[in-house]
């Protein structure tokens, strides 16, 4: 594992800090600012919650994220 975050998980984190208006925001922000799609983008966002360097690189954003997704597994 590299030490340092590639430029399209910055991107992610990035994109992941924004707050969205309306529905459909994201997701054509996701299409066009990174050129993935959602279900792709979410996949790479859940893997960047378990690394360490996306972590120390952006704690609020990461810490925020984790506890929302296990706020969601604890509902199901």
């Amino acid at each position: 594992m590299s030490d340092a975050l590639t430029e399209r998980d910055l991107a992610v984190l990035a994109l992941e800090r924004r707050s969205w208006d309306g529905p459909g925001t994201k997701e054509r922000a996701i299409r066009e600012q990174l050129g993935m799609s959602p279900t792709r983008y979410y996949q790479l966002l859940n893997a960047l919650l378990d690394d360490p360097r996306a972590l120390a690189h952006d704690p609020v954003t990461v810490n925020r994220l984790r506890r929302l997704r296990e706020a969601r597994r604890e509902r199901r």
